[in-house]
């Protein structure tokens, strides 16, 4: 558990700050908030390539999706721990740079970070208050499988995050960003909403039982957890579908014009 932690707690601060003093180096017409927004998405990015990865290991190394074990579906969840600390403060320090030119005081800047960052910070809470306990001590020596499954979902992250930089760097108009956005929306469609159906169909096979036949058949807090889970996923995953939609949707308006 400590060494898990005391790795994470190194690792992440310590690549957002080799980033940042790369990019400033690398590309010294480009401002700080640049530089340090990028940083975040790269870290962000390594962070999801490291869990995917832990996840399809753990995948493949569970035969019987209830009972089999892997190390890693509980020492990466303790590396993972600094990580959302770590991610939580990145974000504000993303708005106070970027709130940096405004005047604007403390206080404001704070209250304008929880503001345009309720969501994903409840997200945050959420998975150090509730899925650490549930993943580390209340699902026993039970469900590694299902485990390295929630993994995975982190593989829509890089696309989500280069996303972010094109825009940053203003080249919304690219073929690339195009590329990206259906990247994006293909990864978290597969990743992080066909991921539950996946999880029940898995189960079921195990168990010899339909998809449809395997909710009746797990205790009702299981579907309740993965129905809180996945609600933010959907409502994440309509929010993609409706910018895809206006970036598609604007070469052609331009034509009719």
């Amino acid at each position: 558990m400590l060494l898990p932690l005391a790795w994470g707690s190194l690792f992440f601060p310590g690549l957002f700050g080799l980033c940042t003093w790369g990019l400033r180096r690398a590309r010294p017409a480009w401002t700080y908030n640049d530089c340090v927004m990028i940083s975040t998405r790269l870290v962000s990015s390594v962070q999801a390539v490291l869990a995917t990865g832990s996840g399809i290991i753990i995948i493949r190394s569970c035969s019987n999706v209830v009972t089999d074990r892997h190390w890693l579906a509980r020492e990466y969840v303790w590396f993972l721990i600094p990580y959302m600390v770590y991610d939580s403060y990145a974000m504000y320090l993303c708005e106070w740079y970027r709130a940096g030119d405004q005047s604007q005081t403390a206080l404001t800047i704070f209250r304008n970070f929880l503001s345009k960052n309720r969501l994903m910070i409840t997200h945050h809470v959420v998975i150090l208050c509730v899925l650490v306990p549930v993943a580390q001590r209340l699902r026993g020596e039970l469900g590694d499988f299902f485990v390295g499954c929630i993994f995975t979902a982190e593989l829509s992250t890089p696309f989500v995050s280069l996303g972010r930089v094109l825009i940053q760097l203003k080249q919304q108009h690219t073929l690339l960003y195009k590329v990206n956005g259906i990247l994006t929306l293909t990864t978290f469609f597969f990743c992080r909403i066909l991921l539950f159906p996946f999880m029940y169909w898995s189960y079921g096979q195990q168990q010899g039982l339909s998809l449809l036949q395997v909710p009746s058949r797990i205790p009702f807090y299981c579907n309740v957890a993965n129905a809180f889970l996945v609600a933010p996923q959907i409502y994440w995953f309509s929010l993609l579908c409706k910018k895809a939609a206006r970036l598609f949707s604007a070469p052609s308006a331009k034509k009719d014009g």
